[in-house]
């Protein structure tokens, strides 16, 4: 009876009601459809991946240490992977690019980390350093693309005010002036 109550005690909320069969307090948040935002999480699982690998994990266990929470078309590659170098697959054969479901579009920055880690296995090329230069480019990527989007904002916001503004720049600056230089030509007689 003690046991059953430490484990359940040292089990996380939702592993307990998992375990006694009780639905989910809230379902899971569905995962944004921001590029930036996907890059920004691909980037930090590329360098969890890289620093695995930099602390002596294998292959196989960085990428299954990473797909735990991995964005989920990189998920299923990168445990896919795993579970292929962990049964004797060559990384070739491991790393190679998953079939795409009917109506599903190959994820380009998945993509581009089964070729770094397909190449890496032919060449010997040390894995962890191309990932983290993967992991910079995908930062940088995601900072063009929020530097675009404030520039557009910029853009879309100067349309209202200079609606709004315009009519009492006229109202106030022009129209006075004009009305004083018309009264001065009027009162001197040139017309």
């Amino acid at each position: 009876m003690l046991l059953a109550v430490a484990v359940l005690a040292a089990a996380g909320p939702s592993t307990v009601r998992s375990r006694a069969g009780s639905p989910r307090a809230q379902p899971p948040s569905p995962r944004r459809a921001d590029p930036g935002a996907d890059a920004l999480t691909l980037a930090a699982d590329l360098e969890v991946f890289a620093l695995c690998l930099n602390a002596g994990m294998s292959v196989s266990g960085a990428a299954a240490a990473t797909a735990r929470h991995a964005p989920p078309q990189l998920a299923g590659a990168l445990r896919r992977g795993s579970d292929l170098l962990a049964l004797g697959a060559e990384p070739g054969i491991a790393w190679s690019e998953p079939h795409v479901r009917a109506g599903g579009a190959a994820d380009p920055m998945t993509s581009a980390v089964l070729r770094l880690a397909r190449r890496s296995g032919s060449s010997g090329v040390a894995l962890a350093a191309g990932l983290g230069e993967l992991a910079v480019q995908y930062r940088s990527e995601a900072a063009d693309r929020a530097t675009a989007a404030a520039e557009r904002a910029g853009v879309l916001i100067a349309g209202p005010l200079g609606l709004c503004f315009l009519p009492a720049f006229v109202c106030l600056g022009i129209v006075p002036v004009v009305a004083g230089l018309a009264g001065d030509v009027l009162r001197s007689g040139l017309l």
